[in-house]
């Protein structure tokens, strides 16, 4: 039986550790949402730049969606403001819509 204990044995060298990027929950992470095209120019430019946010941290998201809301509102008003057919002139049934001439003899 032998009592000796055994000695360190050689040295065995760690590998380099790779840095590890600390998880920050306000840094840019793609949300990977899907943008199908509209057919309207101006509208589907509004929507592409909502991709703006995908590379910016959650601070910075505000001003990409107010641009975009403020966009959109801007092409639905442009909507109202388009000339269309003439609206119907108002009358009310109970006016009629000549007037009669009575005969006087």
């Amino acid at each position: 039986m032998n009592d000796s204990l055994p000695g360190p044995g050689p040295e065995v060298a760690e590998p380099e550790a790779e840095p590890v990027e600390a998880y920050d929950p306000a840094g840019p992470a793609p949300l990977g949402v899907e943008r199908a095209p509209t057919g309207d120019a101006e509208v589907d430019a509004l929507l592409q730049r909502l991709g703006d946010a995908d590379h910016l941290a959650t601070d910075g998201h505000i001003e990409v969606y107010e641009d975009v809301h403020r966009g959109l509102r801007d092409a639905l008003t442009a909507l109202d403001a388009r000339p269309g057919p003439p609206a119907p002139s108002p009358s009310s049934p109970h006016t009629p819509s000549y007037t009669p001439s009575y005969n006087r003899s």
